[in-house]
């Protein structure tokens, strides 16, 4: 064994692929990730294709300025819908992420840093996100991957509400929260010690949430944010994306231009923004303007140039002070930035602002500049700065400063010839100020303002939304907050929309101390006996010299009727079943312009439209849907029947306790089943379908592929299917749609129903001619119209704006839990040490694999083909899981749509975005291999000490692995500890 042992550690080691500097950290030198591992600009995001806007900017930064960019993504979407094939969960996770790998490659952005979070449901809860990603572990992971890469610009989505998915403000959160962890020594401490110690980290610009919005500067010419004047208060950078790209036009391409053309750098954008096909993108087949994508900066620890500098027009601005030196003159690992000792400040109040200066600077000046009619206390002499020196002023806002707005305050450092610009902005408020008392989401949200990021304020607290049933009462509660440093009292109004009233317009609120609150309380009533045209209403409520507007969403409201006996479950609503109101399903919420006439979107020439009627029996609720539509769109095989909204279908939403909202957990805690009224399943009739999507236990729900989610639930319908996919084939329903009938048993729900509060929704899904431009085959693609009961917009995600059921007579089993059951996603997250793409970028970059720990425990001391097998030969220092994959031709991007063009004159990485005939845009086959390039897997459990194994290899495999083959191997502990190797195979 020894003579084995020195043999083939003499044949080849293969590090781990850790930074050369890692091993010195544990011995006191400072971690400094080398340029394998360094990133300059990280963009963090939660999805494969939420992070395209970087594609044209970051091919520009890279060619022209050496800027290497990498991506943070926290899932790979495999809770998404797939329109290009069959995989879901994991499989889909893995053809996600190749698809984001080919998006970015061209722009020279290699590393894309996945997370492993899972991909749980289109949501709109930060907490509920918060929940399914193990919130600590994620943010662990987000600052292990800063500390290793050393980012110095830091960009991605909003942390507010305005973000709308709720895995898009977790991950906007993420950007702010690993910011401070990635530099603060207190947290996660681990990471700081051992062999494999890094340093903390101070990203220098984040841009997050900024505004963009502003006048002036050009699409047409370089340096495009020349002459731009924001209109708000953020810096703003921008990047011409007019460039000419290494990419060159196909002969024969298309869009008609000449080969050997350069593409430009917005043309590799636009391609790459469309180089998503399990997501319904489309290749892209035309011909892009240049634009001038544009960032606004929301936090800066080093000095910039403001937008009314001319050098913050250049195209490489965004860099200034963080990868290049800034104009001022400061040198490069200068830190300047503004603190306040309060965001929120009242008009006449004098606070602190603080110019913090870190590094080794010359004496010189600080001074402020202010709002008209403010005052401070400067400037102020700065003696040398060596480490680290903090000036503090004393600001004065003027007594006539408008409310409810934000300040900026700018501070210039000068030293001889040298100058550093910073600025930040703080909030006058009003000195009492009302706001409807936050509920849900929107209360920790602004929680997390307050304790979490108080930083992010700038971006705006949360705005006042309620929704309440047609022809209720509503508390309706206002908190009066006295920010000023004297005592205050006044009076709290509300402005009526029409068809409401209240038990007073006006009511007082005492004496209050500074910083001290109170609430007052207003019955609120809708007069409506029917819903209005209009569901949402604007409320105005004043409190002195403060003002917010409430908005209000009515949602209809039924009594549901005891059926004197159970329906049918047959598609025919018969005499007696169905005693209670009709509702109508005629609302659209979304997609109305795919409407196409008469008998579609839920209306018909008669005046009859999409409707339904509800009954209970026993423990059970009946439903008889009628729905108007005049085209039949793809029909789903077995396989496919999930995700309801790529097909005709009607969803049907119940919040058993009407309180899934209020306790943060939105969908999670309801029951939601999508019903496909016909199937392309000859074998079984072509009959019905149904699963469950985004509620407390999604998954298949009918069939052979039924995971138990929906027990007792049955359907019948009249939908016929036609019999093909092809629209050569007439699509129209007989009787202009279709009518559905559904029972669903109330022990199906995650909880007993609350009998005088159920939450209930109805909402059909209308698609039509999904068919590509010249083609004739319908797809699995998401181009509906969305209709409903109550139809506000995202209203699948927001059971606080479903309407609300009561159900007479009902009382549900006494041994029946009033507390939903935890939340199953069904379809699991990929683990990346099974991602061949993502063993590679960590063997090659040293990131450790999903940011978990990383490990040298394990050397590959030989790895070769023989004639009928690949010889491996293992050192391992502890246990663990090995996973092989033996992989022929490049890794980094796979081609995701099919072309007529000739590789020979579009060589990859271009190959495969061009299209040379309208009938390109094809998928290559994906699974069960990733285009053919798995050419074997497996795995092994090792042990301590030696080991040998071989993995058989057919004549055919081993000549693909011969001519371009290399062992892509991921190694995992029980520990959790993760190690990436990517080999090269000797022959023998």
């Amino acid at each position: 064994m020894k003579r084995i042992l020195v043999l083939f550690a003499t044949v080849l080691l293969v590090a781990a692929g850790l930074p050369a500097t890692t091993a010195e950290a544990h011995l006191g030198t400072p971690y400094v990730a080398d340029r394998a591992t360094k990133i300059d600009v990280m963009g963090e995001w939660a999805h494969p294709d939420d992070d395209t806007s970087i594609i044209g900017p970051c091919g520009v930064w890279h060619q022209r300025y050496g800027t290497k960019c990498g991506i943070i993504m926290v899932t790979r979407g495999e809770g998404g819908g797939n329109s290009a094939g069959n995989e879901l969960g994991p499989a889909l996770g893995l053809r996600r992420e190749n698809e984001d790998r080919v998006a970015h490659y061209r722009s020279g952005t290699v590393d894309i840093f996945n997370l492993d979070r899972v991909d749980f449901f289109y949501n709109q809860s930060a907490p509920l996100t918060q929940y399914f990603w193990d919130e600590e572990e994620t943010l662990r992971r987000v600052t292990r991957v800063i500390r290793t890469t050393q980012p110095e610009i830091y960009l991605g989505f909003t942390p507010t509400l305005n973000a709308g998915h709720g895995n898009h403000q977790q991950a906007g959160r993420l950007i702010w929260e690993g910011v401070l962890a990635a530099a603060d020594p207190t947290k996660f401490p681990e990471q700081l010690e051992g062999k494999n110690a890094l340093s903390t980290w101070q990203v220098k610009k984040v841009f997050s949430g900024g505004s963009t919005a502003g006048t002036g500067g050009t699409t047409t010419a370089a340096n495009c944010t020349t002459g731009f004047t924001p209109t708000g208060l953020d810096t703003v950078a921008g990047v011409w994306t007019g460039y000419d790209s290494p990419y060159k036009w196909p002969a024969g391409n298309l869009q008609g231009k000449p080969a050997g053309e350069a593409k430009s750098w917005q043309q590799v954008a636009d391609e790459g923004r469309a180089a998503y096909p399990t997501q319904s993108r489309v290749m892209y087949k035309g011909v892009s303007a240049p634009a001038c994508p544009r960032f606004g900066m929301t936090r800066s620890f080093v000095p910039f140039q403001p937008n009314s500098s001319p050098a913050a027009g250049l195209d490489d601005a965004i860099l200034f002070g963080a990868t290049k030196p800034d104009p001022g003159g400061l040198p490069m690992g200068t830190l300047e930035y503004l603190t306040f000792s309060r965001f929120s400040n009242v008009a006449g109040e004098p606070f602190q602002a603080t110019l913090h200066l870190q590094g080794s600077l010359q004496p010189g000046k600080a001074e402020l500049t202010v709002p008209p009619g403010w005052t401070t206390d400067g400037p102020k002499q700065v003696g040398r700065v060596n480490g680290s020196k903090a000036v503090t002023f004393t600001v004065t806002p003027a007594a006539t400063a408008a409310v409810n707005q934000n300040f900026k305050i700018s501070a210039l450092f000068t030293s001889g010839t040298k100058t550093g610009y910073t600025d930040n902005v703080v909030r006058i408020v009003p000195p009492a100020e009302g706001r409807f008392q936050r509920w849900g989401n929107w209360q920790e949200y602004d929680e997390w303002l307050a304790t979490t990021a108080p930083e992010a304020t700038r971006l705006g607290r949360s705005a006042a939304i309620q929704s309440m049933p047609v022809g209720s009462t509503l508390t309706l509660p206002v908190v009066v907050h006295n920010w000023s440093s004297q005592p205050r009292s006044g009076t709290v109004g509300l402005t009526l929309p029409a068809n409401f009233t209240a038990d007073a317009t006006t009511k007082p609120y005492g004496v209050l101390q500074p910083g001290a609150e109170t609430t007052v309380t207003f019955q609120l009533t809708n007069t409506d006996t029917a819903l209005p045209a209009s569901q949402n209403v604007q409320l105005p409520i004043t409190t002195d010299e403060s003002s917010e507007t409430l908005t209000l969403s009515l949602v209809p409201a039924t009594a549901i009727a005891r059926a004197p006996a159970a329906p049918i479950v047959d598609g025919k609503a018969s005499a007696g079943e169905y005693p209670g109101a009709t509702l109508d399903l005629g609302r659209i919420w979304q997609g109305a312009n795919s409407c196409t006439g008469v008998d579609d979107c839920g209306v018909s020439p008669t005046g009859e439209g999409s409707t339904a009627k509800v009954s209970w029996a026993g423990d059970a609720l009946y439903f008889f849907v009628h729905v108007r539509d005049d085209f039949q769109s793809y029909a789903v095989t077995p396989q496919e029947c999930v995700g309801h909204w790529q097909a005709d279908s009607v969803e049907i939403l119940l919040d058993p306790r009407g309180t899934a909202s209020q306790v943060l957990k939105d969908t999670a805690n309801t029951f939601k089943l999508g019903v496909f009224p016909f199937t392309n399943d000859p074998a079984n009739g072509n009959g019905p379908c149904w699963e469950r999507d985004a509620d407390n236990h999604q998954g298949y729900s009918s069939g052979a592929l039924d995971t138990g989610n929906a027990p007792g639930v049955q359907v019948a319908t009249t939908a016929n299917w036609v019999g093909s996919n092809e629209t050569t084939t007439p699509h129209a329903y007989a009787g202009g749609g279709y009518d559905l009938e559904v029972k669903i048993p109330l022990a199906a729900l995650p909880a007993a129903v609350d009998p005088a509060k159920l939450g209930l929704n109805i909402t059909p899904y209308d698609n039509d001619d999904t068919s590509a431009a010249g083609t004739t085959t319908l797809r699995h693609i998401d181009m509906s119209t969305r209709l409903g009961w109550s139809a506000l917009g995202s209203v699948q995600s927001d059971p606080y704006r479903w309407g609300r059921a009561t159900l007479t007579g009902y009382t549900p089993p006494a041994d029946r839990p009033t507390t939903p059951a935890p939340p199953n996603v069904s379809n699991p997250n990929l683990n990346g040490a099974l991602s061949p793409q993502t063993i590679a970028q960590s063997a090659r970059s040293g990131v450790p694999i999903s940011g978990r720990v990383p490990t040298t425990d394990l050397k590959i001391l030989y790895a070769g083909l023989n004639r009928t097998s690949l010889d491996l030969y293992t050192l391992a220092g502890t246990p663990g899981t090995a996973r092989l994959f033996l992989w022929s031709g490049p890794v980094d991007a796979i081609p995701v749509y099919t072309t007529s063009c000739s590789p020979a004159a579009d060589p990859a990485p271009d190959y495969g975005l061009t299209p040379c005939a309208v009938t390109d845009g094809g998928y290559p086959p994906w699974s069960p291999d990733m285009s053919g390039h798995v050419v074997k897997q497996t795995s092994r459990q090792l042990t301590r000490g030696v080991k040998h194994f071989s993995v058989p290899l057919t004549a055919a495999q081993r000549a693909r692995l011969a001519a371009d083959g290399r062992l892509l191997l991921s190694f995992e502990t029980p520990r959790n500890e993760v190690q990436a190797f990517d080999v090269r195979l000797s022959r023998r």
